[in-house]
């Protein structure tokens, strides 16, 4: 895998950076969890989704991962959209297909 199956042809700036943000995150797993997410809903987000994962984007590849994990998030941060990735990730919609 080599990173987005999205084009940024027709998002608005914003969406394309963080699309672009998604994939370049600094640790592989974190690129691969937090860019197929944005692959597959950041175009479809409202604008509160997208300032909600704005926020999440922000928070550190090992924090993000360790709650991911556990499934459960510190208070300020264990919001709709932490745990719509969530279960993104755990309904397997974030697994390529083989």
């Amino acid at each position: 895998m080599t990173g987005t199956t999205r084009s940024s042809a027709g998002l608005d700036p914003r969406r394309r950076r963080l699309l672009f943000r998604s994939w370049h995150r600094g640790t592989r797993e974190m690129d691969l969890l937090m860019g197929r997410f944005a692959d597959a809903l950041l175009p479809e987000m409202s604008e509160e989704e997208v300032d909600a994962f704005e926020i999440l984007i922000e928070i550190e590849d090992p924090d993000l991962l360790g709650w991911v994990n556990s499934g459960a998030a510190p208070a300020p941060f264990d919001t709709p959209m932490f745990q719509r990735f969530c279960r993104f990730h755990l309904s397997g919609e974030g697994l390529p297909e083989i």
